[in-house]
């Protein structure tokens, strides 16, 4: 709630002047349209966007449904300046998340309901707005991943580099205290297997093609059928079908920082 007040506040400001100015104090009723075939969401969002701003607004279908271009997804009613004054902000997250949501759909379809493999998103994300992000990866099917850097280890090549091996990164990783767990990037079988032997819960295979990958989980498995496999690195909807079945998880940043948004438009009825 405080997120969307914040946000309505950065687009109005003193006030919407042009509204206040132009349209007469009247009741009325308006349409948003979907005018992109699309998996939806920050439905919810945007209903309280408008809510907040005292117009009545109803979800004509719900966060995470498929959707044809054309279709009618929310209903709004109430003063005519409030629906005006709400109805950028409300746009804004529904193309954001939907736009996330789709390309998370398309990344799973891609993948293939059979092949053991799930798509995931990464901290790649727009600042201030990464849990509407991480949400709208769920709704399109997809995992989160972690959300921060609180809640899970992740020991990355810098850290491998600051602390000089594999080895010792893990070796100090396994000291903590809390009940998270652990992650690492690698590139190549030897250090994967390294981790493994470690108690390593999660490998990642950082650029590494797909025959790669696959290499790689076997050596894994060999130790620990209990270790999760991460591919990562340039992956996109053009080459992340070439993934399927070569490791557990594919994480995409690009699923959002470089999504293209979905358009939607309102019409006063």
């Amino acid at each position: 709630m405080r997120d969307i007040e914040r946000f309505l506040d950065e687009d109005i400001g003193r006030g919407d002047i042009t509204t206040e100015l132009v349209v007469p104090d009247i009741s009325g009723r308006a349409s948003i349209i979907c005018e992109k075939d699309a998996v939806v969401s920050g439905i919810r969002e945007a209903c309280l966007v408008f809510s907040m701003l005292g117009a009545d607004a109803s979800e004509v279908v719900s966060d995470g449904d498929k959707v044809k271009a054309g279709d009618r997804i929310i209903s709004v009613a109430g003063p005519v300046k409030d629906i005006l004054t709400a109805e950028r902000t409300a746009l804004n997250f529904l193309m954001r998340m939907s736009g996330i949501s789709t390309a998370t759909a398309k990344a799973a379809e891609l993948l293939g309901k059979d092949s053991g493999t799930k798509v995931c998103g990464t901290r790649k994300t727009t600042p201030g707005f990464r849990k509407y992000e991480k949400k709208a990866i769920r709704l399109g099917g997809g995992a989160e991943h972690r959300f921060g850097l609180y809640d899970m280890i992740l020991i990355k090549d810098n850290h491998i580099k600051a602390c000089g091996s594999v080895r010792t990164a893990m070796t100090e990783a396994k000291k903590t205290q809390f009940h998270v767990k652990i992650e690492i990037e690698v590139s190549n079988v030897e250090d994967a297997v390294t981790a493994a032997k470690m108690g390593a819960d999660i490998i990642m295979a950082d650029n590494m093609n797909p025959g790669e990958v696959r290499e790689l989980r076997d050596a894994v498995r060999r130790i620990s059928s209990d270790i999760l496999v991460e591919a990562s690195g340039d992956i996109t909807l053009d080459n992340i079908a070439d993934f399927a079945g070569c490791a557990d998880l594919v994480s995409m940043g690009s699923l959002t920082h470089s999504v293209v948004s979905i358009p939607f438009s309102m019409d006063l009825d």
